[in-house]
């Protein structure tokens, strides 16, 4: 007893009250989305209801659990998930064009949001002792290694949205250690070596259908350019105010394709208004605060490049997903954090967030 005392009264309980702040705005809009519908359907508010249950339930139980013991099982955790996503290729049925995921009845779990954790775990484990310094090299590239199998199984399913968030991590992991002196030469020529490559021999036609249309929208209207248009017409009629949550005619009569999950953030804004997502960010940047603060106030290098990750990740998440339903990025299916019905990505999110929480509860006096 004294035991979970102890960890409830170090908590940081502001951080899980953001993140469940953003999950209750998105089930609103999640529910007003199944009630506009004719009949109603509330199949994915109940596995909303449900994944939330769980990532609570394992955000407060991984604080018992002191972070450096998951350094000690970096390799193990980093081949798990390697292995997981290798399986997915196998055993994993492909969902709306892209990404695989394991089908049990009617539930699926997509592989890549667990590898997405497993990775930042290692890559921090890896450089962690270079973390108060300028990285070598060989670190450099000992990371660049690490990352690319994951990378490349991601790619194959295919899944580059999720692709360009494990980069994203990596990049952000790096940046926070410091470079090696001349290493922004070699990537700006590394980027464009690679962009290349994958442009003529690594997308697949719809992807390079989601790029062409970013930069000229009005080459395919009715196409691959239609869900961004509707997406920018429903965030616009929100207005300041929105129309009110089931209310908004473009979720309501499903001309916002994908609305629970990928255009999220579209509903948002034509339900909420411009105030609505006024909030909803400013509670992003809560919690991304709070991850930073905690790494930086963190004496623990492992447990600092750690959060610098896990914050990359949801960062990097919210921008792709904000900007694409904004046509200032191409679109991909990446969900906004806690708010779209995405129960893999919720779920390893609050795992996330479970980790930051041992940071803090188990850190020797940084948190006094």
């Amino acid at each position: 007893m004294r035991r979970w005392i102890g960890v409830f009264a170090r908590y940081d309980w502001s951080l899980l009250l953001a993140a469940l702040s953003i999950c209750a705005i998105g089930l609103l809009a999640i529910f007003g989305i199944g009630i506009s519908r004719e009949p109603h359907d509330f199949f994915q508010f109940d596995k909303q209801i449900l994944a939330v249950a769980i990532g609570v339930a394992l955000a407060i139980g991984i604080a018992f659990i002191d972070y450096r013991q998951i350094r000690s099982l970096a390799l193990p955790i980093y081949l798990a998930g390697l292995v997981v996503l290798s399986m997915s290729l196998l055993f994993g049925r492909t969902l709306n064009g892209g990404g695989r995921w394991f089908m049990i009845g009617s539930l699926s779990f997509q592989p890549v949001e667990f590898g997405k954790i497993t990775l930042v775990i290692f890559l921090a484990s890896y450089v962690a002792r270079h973390a108060h310094k300028r990285l070598t090299w060989t670190a450099l590239i000992g990371s660049m290694a690490a990352i690319v199998p994951y990378v490349a199984v991601t790619l194959a399913q295919p899944d580059f949205g999720s692709a360009m968030v494990l980069i994203a991590a990596w990049l952000a992991i790096v940046l926070f250690c410091g470079l090696p002196r001349h290493a922004w030469w070699i990537f700006l020529v590394s980027t464009a070596v690679i962009g290349a490559s994958l442009w003529m021999f690594g997308l697949k036609p719809y992807q390079k259908d989601r790029i062409t249309t970013f930069f000229d929208p009005a080459s395919d209207p009715r196409g691959a350019s239609y869900n961004v248009a509707q997406a920018r017409i429903a965030i616009g009629s929100g207005q300041w105010f929105g129309k009110g949550i089931g209310e908004g005619s473009q979720a309501r009569l499903r001309f916002l394709p994908e609305a629970s999950t990928d255009f999220m953030f579209a509903v948002l804004g034509e339900e909420l208004g411009f105030v609505g997502l006024v909030v909803v960010l400013l509670l992003f940047g809560f919690l991304l605060t709070r991850l930073v603060l905690i790494s930086m106030r963190s004496d623990d290098a492992f447990a600092s490049v750690c959060l610098i990750g896990i914050a990359a990740v949801i960062a990097f998440h919210l921008f792709i997903n904000a900007g694409m339903n904004l046509g200032i990025m191409p679109v991909t299916g990446i969900p906004l954090p806690f708010a779209s019905a995405a129960a893999s990505s919720l779920i390893m999110t609050f795992i996330s967030v479970g980790i930051a929480e041992a940071v803090v509860v188990h850190s020797r006096g940084a948190f006094e």
